[in-house]
């Protein structure tokens, strides 16, 4: 049987030219692991994004994911000597910012500022990855939302900086309008008020999301009925204390 053959030439220019792209990628991508495999290096800065869109060949979601492997290879994980968190934070910021432009669905560049990068026991950087994840929710509030509700949670446990914190539970609940949404994360800011000691706050805000009715969930309502009840009680027990200062 005679085999159908065409000549080189036949095959579309289109083809030669994804062929050439993927092997120049291949290449570019073999030296930037070489380069990781080098001890005691930091984090260069990344290309420009319009040059990585160029060379993502209509893929960038693709090139965000290798992206953040690259990035991710900068720490003891890998062979390099320097840990993540003596790594120049400033520009994991702008790794971290660029991957997202290339693929805005992604979960990955924010979960990683929020569990790895902001876990780390220099309080300036953990700062700088949380302003990072706060800027980044604005742009899309009702999908990043759990995020910035970590990052409140690393700001109260972590930093112990509760107006920080209040700041992050305010955003998630002003600007977050997606259904299903749980309580406790709309809600966190009342329960950061009750630790700033903040308590006729926390209970004028409680008992105006039950006057609302926005509230529907029955076990949903009896936790927060409880919760403003027992607001009520520690108000109420400070006011004694507070007379009885006084003869």
């Amino acid at each position: 049987m005679k085999r159908d053959e065409r000549p080189l030439t036949a095959v579309p220019g289109w083809v030669w030219l994804a062929l050439a792209a993927c092997l120049a990628f291949q290449l570019a991508w073999t030296g930037m692991q070489r380069k990781v495999s080098h001890r005691s290096e930091d984090v260069p800065p990344p290309p420009r994004l319009a040059a990585l869109r160029l060379a993502s060949l209509g893929e960038p979601e693709a090139l965000a994911r290798l992206a953040m492997l690259y990035v991710q290879a900068y720490d003891l994980r890998g062979a390099n000597d320097i840990p993540y968190q003596d790594l120049d934070y400033h520009r994991l910021v702008v790794w971290l910012r660029v991957v997202l432009a290339l693929d805005s669905r992604s979960e990955y560049p924010l979960f990683s500022a929020a569990r790895v990068y902001a876990e780390v026991p220099d309080r300036a950087k953990t700062r700088l990855m949380l302003d990072f994840i706060y800027r980044e929710y604005l742009k899309d509030p009702n999908h990043r939302w759990p995020w910035l509700a970590q990052a409140a949670i690393v700001a109260k446990h972590r930093l112990h900086d509760l107006p920080l914190a209040l700041r992050y539970a305010d955003a998630v609940d002003q600007y977050t309008t997606a259904r299903g949404v749980p309580i406790w994360a709309k809600q966190m800011r009342i329960f950061i008020l009750e630790d700033m000691n903040e308590l006729q706050a926390a209970k004028v805000i409680l008992g105006g999301l039950l006057a609302s009715g926005t509230i529907k969930d029955p076990a949903e309502l009896r936790f927060l009925k409880r919760r403003l009840e027992d607001l009520e009680a520690r108000q109420a027990a400070r006011g004694k204390r507070g007379k009885m200062s006084y003869p």
